[in-house]
């Protein structure tokens, strides 16, 4: 972690300007231990037990430096606080107790963030702080967002000062962090489900043909998308997108794109009036800048496919020796208001292969820095004309990580495959 702003002024021997305070090493030696202690403090899902453990770690690591003899933490519970974990030597107020919320103690360290407070002064409460155990001097930290958490420290012994505002001070900040850290993971965790929620989650069974597909995102959630909508025995729909950038914003748009498409074809509309009120909704969201590429299709039993491509990658149909770029549509979504699109038509026959694919899967980069490249997913569809879906699609992901010899993605990489038995 970065060093704290420091708490003292240097003299010109590396001592403290203040007589009798720490030293320049001595507080240094305190900020690494500290780093070293809450640096081995994981992440966890639940905030709580990550912070017993804080409370755990700094109690046992500064027993000896600070004079910590034991700690509580308090959580918020609309104005109260209630003792929900205690470490160390006190005994007293048994976990549920609550501070009461015009203690003045408690209030001063809710308005200061970090406080120090000897028995006698004003605001220490003997009744209360008998009660909680406390019958020493003891130091106070609010942490969390609205100060959602107290952590509270006995302190035994010679009260070192400096060394305990530093500290603390480092300890209020790293914490702080942390919780925003938490928040945000939890945030895009929350997406990733929902996105997965959004995605496949098999192969669908449709008579006559063999169907897989596979996304792989650049950060926890991704911009890339795809999807199979069963519209009657007969007919099926298959979509893939992928929403510019990447990252949370792109997967909100996706997954709005995905809800959107659903209900317009469950609605009854024809293909390419969906793909252009799809146009329309985005075109008016908030993130005007925003677009998406999609293509759609509906495939029927007997083999015809009836697509819109707005603006995405052409799907690669391999009938034979040849290669047919399913290219008919019109523009990305979002951009041009009002736009109009075409649908196109393709006659699917026995072994023929459908490829559905997002940029970022092509333009991955070798180390030197060249594209992966259709030129070798089309030789891919050739190399492997009786593989299964699956097969294909695990060949395909296979030769970009291949060809990438470890370089990190830059984008999301979506696969579908469709196979007519």
């Amino acid at each position: 972690m970065d060093e704290p702003e420091r708490l003292w002024s240097e003299s010109p021997q590396g001592g403290s300007a203040a007589a009798g305070g720490p030293t320049r090493a001595e507080l240094k030696a305190l900020y690494r231990k500290l780093d070293r202690i809450l640096g081995q403090i994981e992440r966890s899902e639940d905030i709580s037990a990550m912070l017993e453990r804080i409370l755990e770690s700094l109690i046992t690591g500064f027993k000896d430096e600070l004079g910590f003899e034991s700690g509580r933490l308090y959580k918020r519970d609309g104005e109260d606080f209630y003792l929900c974990c205690r470490y160390g030597t006190s005994k007293g107020a048994p976990i549920g107790f609550r501070l009461p919320r015009d203690y003045p103690a408690h209030e001063r360290t809710l308005a200061e963030g970090l406080v120090i407070i000897r028995p006698g002064e004003p605001g220490f409460d003997k009744e209360i702080e008998d009660a909680i155990g406390v019958t020493s001097t003891f130091a106070a930290i609010a942490v969390g967002r609205g100060s959602a958490y107290v952590f509270a420290f006995s302190i035994r012994g010679e009260i070192k000062e400096e060394n305990i505002l530093y500290s603390l001070g480092a300890v209020r900040h790293v914490v702080n962090l942390k919780l925003e850290q938490q928040k945000l993971t939890g945030i895009l965790e929350e997406s990733r489900e929902i996105q997965e929620s959004l995605l496949p989650s098999g192969p669908p069974a449709f008579a006559g043909y063999d169907i897989d597909g596979r996304s792989r995102p650049t950060e926890i959630v991704g911009g890339d998308l795809f999807d199979y909508i069963r519209l009657g025995e007969t007919l099926l729909g298959v979509a893939i997108g992928d929403a510019s950038g990447h990252g949370l914003p792109a997967a909100l748009m996706a997954r709005d794109v995905v809800t959107g498409l659903r209900m317009g074809l469950h609605a009854d509309l024809k293909v390419v009036r969906v793909i252009e009120r799809l146009n329309e909704v985005i075109h008016q969201a908030t993130l005007s800048s925003k677009f998406i590429s999609l293509f759609y299709g509906e495939l029927e039993t007997n083999g015809t496919l009836i697509y819109c491509n707005a603006g995405h990658n052409p799907p690669l149909l391999r009938k034979g020796d040849s290669i047919v770029e399913l290219d008919r549509g019109g523009l990305i979504l979002g951009p041009r208001r009002g736009a109009r699109y075409d649908r196109g038509y393709v006659q699917l026959d026995s072994g023929d292969t459908v490829a559905l694919f997002t940029d970022g899967l092509v333009e991955h980069e070798s180390p030197a820095g060249e594209p992966f490249g259709e030129e070798r997913l089309q030789n891919l569809l050739y190399a492997h004309a009786e593989a299964t879906a699956r097969e294909l699609v695990d060949a395909v992901f296979a030769a970009v990580d291949a060809h990438a010899r470890g370089k990190p993605q830059k984008d999301d990489m979506t696969a579908v495959v469709i196979r007519r038995l």
